[in-house]
């Protein structure tokens, strides 16, 4: 599990069905729990639907041999929800996540 920065999002992507592609420590120890998901994360969408707190950054990864990559980094606990980047992802999505009461 995430840290309590990002729980709430990672739990209402996982119960809107979205699928988990990888889940652990992918770079380096300066990753604790990192969760990938096969989709595109609307992040502006995120921060509007969720109380972030603002130790939670964007992050994005336009990589050329080692993929390419985008989603929200907690930068006090290294753990992050992460996605497929925009640019290289075709046409896959989510949108429209509400928190559950």
């Amino acid at each position: 599990m995430t840290c309590e920065h990002l729980i709430k999002l990672e739990q209402a992507l996982i119960d809107a069905g979205m699928e988990v592609t990888y889940r652990g420590q992918p770079w380096s120890k300066n990753c604790r729990e990192w969760v990938y998901f096969n989709a595109v994360l609307p992040l502006d969408e995120f921060r509007a639907q969720f109380e972030l707190a603002e130790c939670v950054e964007d992050h994005e990864h336009r990589g050329t041999h080692s993929g390419s990559e985008s989603g929200l980094v907690c930068r006090i606990h290294h753990d992050a929800i992460m996605g497929l980047h925009p640019d290289a992802a075709g046409a896959q999505g989510v949108t429209d996540l509400k928190t559950k009461p």
